[in-house]
């Protein structure tokens, strides 16, 4: 891998964006890299916990390559720049999917792609210069992009959602945290301390029910109704109850 680096350490995976000269802009490499890396977390049981962080990079994740991937996409045929949107948006599809709980520490900006990146976190801990838009709009294409029409209503409301997706204007740590887009908000020092420290509060709990609880809230925010919510909790419950009980 060239484009993310990847270390594991007492069940806590620590996956970093490696793009820092180009501010971690994303090109069809690091796509590549990041579908096969979520996918390989689907069935890994040796880490219970990923934090995911921008490494030495001014910022977060800048969004598309607009210098490399973004003018070949624009220049591709229909079907090749269509196969090139799903690869990218399945992304935040296989970070849904993978079992660990995905804890995202966000320094600088967060555009487009980066934004969603974030957004498919489950928990997104703020620098105080961390800042997000939702760009797509801004490049001549639609403002509903890489999940962001899914997430950013989901996480602040459709009132505000809606706003920052039709101009791509700038949410900043302050508005983020005032929204409840995120749980922390601490110095660029403290960044991955403090997600060190949730993670390795989330990795004393047993990994079946981490997994589980990750599970049930990606699908009950989808539910029709409370009763569809019970009965998924209800089957976890019952079911971590028994593998206790073998255990």
């Amino acid at each position: 891998m060239e484009r993310i680096i990847y270390r594991t350490e007492k069940r806590i995976g620590y996956l970093t964006l490696n793009r820092p000269d180009k501010y971690n802009a994303v090109d069809e490499q690091m796509v590549i890299e990041l579908s096969e890396f979520w996918r390989e977390r689907r069935y890994d049981d040796s880490v219970s916990v990923i934090v995911l962080d921008g490494g030495k990079a001014k910022g977060f994740c800048a969004g598309l390559d607009m210098k490399t991937f973004g003018p070949e996409i624009f220049n591709m045929d229909a079907v090749d720049a269509y196969n090139a949107q799903v690869k990218m948006s399945r992304v935040m599809l296989d970070m849904r999917r993978a079992p660990q709980p995905i804890i995202c520490c966000v320094n600088g900006a967060a555009a487009g792609i980066g934004f969603s990146l974030a957004m498919a976190s489950d928990v997104r801990i703020l620098a105080e210069d961390a800042r997000f838009s939702a760009a797509y709009i801004n490049i001549g294409v639609g403002g509903a992009d890489m999940a962001s029409s899914y997430f950013l209503p989901r996480l602040i409301g459709s009132g505000r959602a809606n706003e920052f997706l039709l101009t791509g204007n700038w949410m900043d740590a302050d508005q983020a945290m005032n929204l409840g887009f995120a749980s922390r908000l601490v110095s660029k020092d403290r960044l991955l301390e403090t997600a060190r420290e949730i993670a390795e509060t989330m990795v004393e709990k047993n990994p079946l029910g981490l997994r589980m609880t990750k599970e049930a809230i990606n699908i009950n925010i989808d539910a029709g109704g409370l009763e569809a919510c019970l009965q998924m909790e209800d089957r976890n419950q019952i079911m971590l109850i028994l593998a206790k009980k073998k255990g």
